[in-house]
């Protein structure tokens, strides 16, 4: 064993007089909490949950807690988050009674577990009134479950992501990472610039985007198709029947059964006009989100297939659906997919028996 100083030097890693740490190499961490708190307060308050649709304003205020740890560690350049943290979110709504006077009530959403091991799940989110159990604060709750539920986890989906680049650490990563331009050649001397391009030689034409199927430029289509239990009468008549959509949502509904008739779902947060019905068979319909850009309207065409006695087989097909609302949130096609499988046909499942 060699003696304390005489070791091999290619195996010592001897301290830096300016004390930095190279690419990472060593094991580094940064606390992240309040990072964490300014960041989730910035994506989590002031967020427009409805706009006045259905008579209701429903907003988020202000992050009252956050409790728990965050950091990040960095070894070699590579990240490595950690976080255990729970959190409440107050909400406020608001809507004029029949005498036109305005009422207020106001609530919590808390999230008791938000953790890095979970990172690919949504945490549970549980909402809650503060007060009386108005049929007000009823309304509010069940359109914040409805409209808020996906807005808030959406969020949250973007703190886990940024955590996992490098939270506060990130910009720090990148600059050691990677080099200057402007960096200086061995010796002191200037990078000398680069030779110019001779005239006959044509630049590069810049890529063009491959067009993804008859999309228009900033919308998307939704397809899918989905099996029940039971007669394709049986369903046609539960998504056309404003009563059976208020029990399995939970939350108003108000539904023409006119060609030209308009509808207003989960309080208003979803509207539109009928276009085609065919009873157990079709329903096509002019349909929007309140959140959508104003005016602008998708085409849902719901088809119903009987294959044999007491299947139903139904295929959706919603297309121009924007790909932001006007908000600037860029998950509208993701949250309109999820809100059909999850909040319409697995309740239509679970409420009425006919799950597969």
């Amino acid at each position: 064993m060699a003696k304390y100083g005489e070791g091999d030097k290619r195996w010592i890693v001897e301290e830096r007089a300016d004390g930095t740490n190279v690419h990472n190499w060593h094991w580094a961490e940064r606390d992240c909490l309040e990072w964490s708190r300014a960041r989730l307060s910035a994506l989590l308050a002031g967020l427009t949950v409805l706009d006045g649709e259905g008579g209701l304003t429903l907003r988020t205020t202000t992050l009252d807690k956050l409790d728990g740890e965050a950091y990040v560690n960095i070894r070699k350049g590579k990240v490595i988050p950690g976080y255990e943290l729970s959190l409440t979110l107050s909400w406020e709504a608001e809507a004029a009674t029949e005498g036109g006077v305005l009422a207020k009530v106001a609530g919590a959403a808390e999230v008791p577990y938000l953790a890095d091991e979970n990172a690919d799940e949504d945490p549970d989110l549980r909402v809650t009134v503060r007060g009386e159990e108005t049929p007000l604060a009823r309304r509010a709750k069940d359109a914040f479950l409805a409209s808020g539920k996906p807005l808030v986890l959406e969020k949250i989906r973007e703190y886990v992501a940024a955590m996992a680049k490098g939270g506060p650490a990130r910009d720090e990563l990148e600059s050691k990472t990677t080099p200057t331009k402007a960096a200086a050649a061995p010796g002191g001397t200037a990078p000398a610039p680069a030779p110019a391009a001779k005239k006959d030689e044509a630049a590069p034409a810049p890529k063009e985007k491959k067009a993804k199927g008859k999309d228009k430029e900033g919308f998307k289509t939704i397809e899918m198709t989905e099996k029940f239990y039971c007669r394709a009468k049986d369903m046609y008549e539960i998504l056309m029947d404003e009563n059976r959509w208020r029990g399995f949502t939970q939350s108003n509904a108000r539904i023409s059964r006119e060609v030209g008739g308009e509808f207003s779902l989960f309080d208003g947060s979803i509207t539109g006009v009928n276009e085609e019905l065919q009873e157990g068979k079709l329903i096509a319909q002019k349909w929007r989100f309140g959140s959508w850009p104003d005016g602008l309207y998708s085409s849902v065409r719901l088809v119903f297939d009987e294959p044999e006695s007491g299947v139903t087989v139904i295929k959706l097909k919603q297309t121009d659906v924007p790909e932001e609302d006007k908000y600037g949130n860029s998950t509208v096609v993701e949250n309109t997919e999820r809100g059909w499988r999850e909040l319409i046909f697995q309740r239509i499942r679970g409420v009425f028996g006919f799950g597969i």
